[in-house]
């Protein structure tokens, strides 16, 4: 598998990034002159400006794009760490960061080295959409104003550590989806066949059908664990079931124009993976489908 250079550079800037912030961080803390205060709190923003200023003169276009993006994750998740080492609901709140910035940084290189034609800025996915970004906020105020009001709610970390274990075990499983399809995986549906375009059955995909969402739609309510959100637990499992309820019958409606009597022997044999969503099949044809949908 080759590496590419959007991988390499996503790589190199998010591990600097994240080295740098780390070392800030932990300067603060174990040092002992009372002046170190200045490093701890300001050096980092500092750190990513100079960072900044010097991705913004070495690089341009597409490359500069992907640098400053993982450069700010890797800050992000350095973030995260360091919240991780206290002992109140800000330790949640540290592996809830640590977890959502690996995700979308680890999207970026999965598509750059699995799938490397496909790859943009968008593989990020920082921008999926506005109900993603508006789910992602609605949590973190969640997690705010319970914490404010009922701060041992947010120190059952036995708990969050389920949600860990459902978001490396989502990550896992959405990874492994990608790098089995490859080239024919993308993070849109595909309305026009592509001469390249096969069907994948084999490794995770004889499993399920959509091992990718299934790793995505657990990932997310296990975010929501590990934030202990009992409100965005339940909205994220609904509205994340809806999302693929959708996603995945129109892009069953297009798998079976494009493979025909192939795919309809592989839905016989191998589930969706997601519960109670059968996809496009004979039995789920009157499923009402809103040809507009957000998520194609």
């Amino acid at each position: 598998m080759e590496v590419t250079p959007a991988a390499k550079q996503a790589l190199m800037c998010f591990l600097i990034s994240n080295l740098t912030f780390i070392v800030c961080f932990l300067t603060g803390v174990l040092g002992s002159s009372s002046e170190l205060w200045a490093l701890k709190y300001w050096g980092p923003a500092l750190y990513f400006c100079l960072i900044n200023f010097v991705l913004k003169y070495c690089y341009k276009g597409f490359i500069y794009e992907v640098s400053i993006r993982a450069s700010g994750l890797g800050a992000a998740m350095a973030v995260g760490m360091y919240l991780v080492s206290f002992n109140n609901g800000w330790k949640v709140f540290g592996l809830y960061a640590v977890a959502l910035t690996f995700f979308h940084f680890s999207e970026f290189v999965a598509v750059a080295l699995s799938n490397p034609k496909t790859v943009t800025i968008d593989s990020f996915i920082l921008n999926h959409s506005v109900q993603y970004t508006a789910a992602a906020v609605a949590s973190w105020v969640e997690w705010a104003v319970e914490y404010y009001f009922f701060p041992d709610l947010k120190t059952h970390f036995w708990l969050s550590s389920l949600g860990v274990v459902m978001c490396i075990g989502g990550e896992l499983l959405r990874k492994t989806a990608m790098f089995t399809a490859k080239h024919n995986f993308t993070h849109t549906v595909q309305f026009v066949k592509r001469p390249e375009h096969q069907l994948v059955t084999h490794g995770v995909y004889s499993l399920c059908r959509h091992p990718s969402y299934v790793g995505w739609f657990y990932w997310s309510i296990g975010t929501q664990i590990i934030l202990l959100n009992p409100i965005c637990v339940f909205v994220y499992a609904l509205a994340s079931w809806m999302f693929f309820r959708e996603r995945v019958y129109a892009e069953e409606m297009t798998l079976l124009a494009f493979f025909g009597i192939q795919y309809d022997e592989y839905q016989k044999k191998v589930g969706t993976g997601l519960p109670f969503i059968l996809g496009y099949v004979p039995e789920n044809r009157r499923q009402n489908l809103k040809e507009d949908h957000w998520s194609y």
